[in-house]
């Protein structure tokens, strides 16, 4: 069963989203919070496994929610809630550690599969912010490295390649003929090596290298 906390502060959100939620039997909401200072206190006394969470609330926001979550807990997987106004806090949320965001207006299978896609490593963007966000977390002057200079070997670039289109654990283990717990001790030894902090960073780091 995966545990699913909600942070939402609009309560007849949260119910629509716990009816599409609760319609994959393999999904269950365990707790409902309505600001990012109410779902740190449920952390601290209850186990989830993913927290779907809103940007904008009441006494603490999503992108503060969410930095102090990955710093408390950096393995937590958490799915933003975006609408297309939400852009810039949706890049700062990514920036933290979010597993990815989602647009509010989604249907219920893009919601489930976006939810497990992000339990299974990869990184949920819907298509829409996608082309609005990844453009401006690229905007700034970096100078492009070649993959030479990069301190991996051929087999870690094609992973870490992977994972910046997206992929999950399952589909790279799939296409490399690895088994998953290779995969994951590929991405232990890449995360090392670059200093980066989880595998959000990685994408980027992907990106802005040109290894996507």
């Amino acid at each position: 069963m995966i545990r699913i906390l909600l942070v939402e502060d609009q309560s007849i959100v949260r119910q629509g989203l716990k009816m599409i939620i609760e319609q994959d039997q393999q999904l269950k909401v365990v707790g409902e919070a309505e600001n990012g200072l109410e779902a740190i206190k449920r952390l601290e006394h209850q186990h989830v496994d993913i927290i779907l969470m809103d940007i904008r609330m009441p006494i603490m926001n999503g992108i503060e929610a969410t930095h102090k979550i990955k710093q408390r807990w950096p393995f937590m997987k958490i799915l933003i809630l975006t609408t297309f106004n939400d852009e810039e806090y949706a890049i700062n949320t990514l920036k933290e550690g979010a597993s990815g965001f989602l647009l509010k207006t989604s249907d219920g299978p893009k919601l489930i599969h976006s939810i497990k896609s992000c339990l299974d490593g990869g990184i949920a963007i819907h298509d829409q912010v996608a082309a609005k966000v990844m453009p401006k977390l690229l905007d700034k002057p970096i100078e492009k490295e070649k993959s030479t200079s990069i301190p991996l070997t051929p087999r870690e670039i094609t992973i870490t390649r992977l994972i910046g289109q997206g992929k999950t654990n399952k589909e790279i283990s799939s296409e490399l003929f690895l088994s998953i717990g290779t995969v994951k001790n590929h991405i232990t030894q890449i995360l090392l090596k670059l200093e980066l902090r989880d595998r959000t960073q990685l994408a980027i780091f992907a990106v802005k290298n040109d290894l996507y």
